[in-house]
């Protein structure tokens, strides 16, 4: 994942994903956008051509920001178990320290623009999820490793997007919005599923 992003248009970048993850990339315009970052439309369109040019940068630069960090753990020379502890540890914080990242992944799904869900798929979360699939294929070689992937993805993204419902569940704690605490227990869980083996149902 290249994080590289030129100064001139970080700040275009950095006002506009609040802005797409509140109104979603129909609800926002290119003028309401050049408005939100100070600039008049015609800057704004010398730095991007139209609106689908600077969502997905602005995708792209949401997700480069902690894309870094994702990998050295995926990447790190540890013991599998070791680097899905890391991983789990930087995934749950990225989800818990920038819900407008997470906002902007809702939508997106919810909105099935195959052409967009492509984009996003070869350029934002491709390295990311090659790196996770090489990890699921030493850590369960018995194990598919595109299906354990999202399991591992699904267990933490799923936990963060339903907090507002969650909190008033039986059994909920303050603890359990900790990044810390929430993988340590989506580890545990993975763990223990994968050292029991498959079960075998009649």
């Amino acid at each position: 994942m290249q994080s590289n992003f030129p100064d001139s248009k970080v700040k275009i970048l950095e006002a506009a994903i609040p802005l797409f993850a509140e109104a979603g990339f129909n609800g926002v315009s290119m003028r309401s956008l050049a408005t939100g970052v100070g600039l008049n439309p015609a800057t704004l369109y010398h730095h991007y051509q139209d609106k689908y040019t600077l969502y997905m940068a602005a995708m792209s630069y949401a997700f480069a920001r902690r894309a870094e960090t994702l990998s050295s753990a995926l990447c790190a020379d540890a013991p599998p178990e070791q680097r899905l502890k890391k991983f789990a540890e930087a995934f749950c914080r990225l989800i818990h320290d920038d819900p407008n990242f997470n906002k902007l992944i809702q939508r997106e799904i919810l909105a099935e623009d195959n052409k967009r869900l492509q984009l996003l798929a070869d350029q934002v979360f491709h390295e990311f999820f090659t790196s996770l699939i090489s990890l699921c294929g030493e850590l369960a070689p018995d194990f598919d490793p595109h299906l354990l992937a999202i399991s591992i993805v699904g267990l933490m993204v799923h936990h963060y997007q339903i907090t507002p419902l969650r909190r008033h569940l039986l059994g909920s704690s303050p603890a359990h919005d900790s990044p810390e605490e929430v993988a340590a227990h989506v580890v545990r869980l993975l763990l223990r599923g994968i050292k029991s083996g498959e079960l075998q149902l009649e």
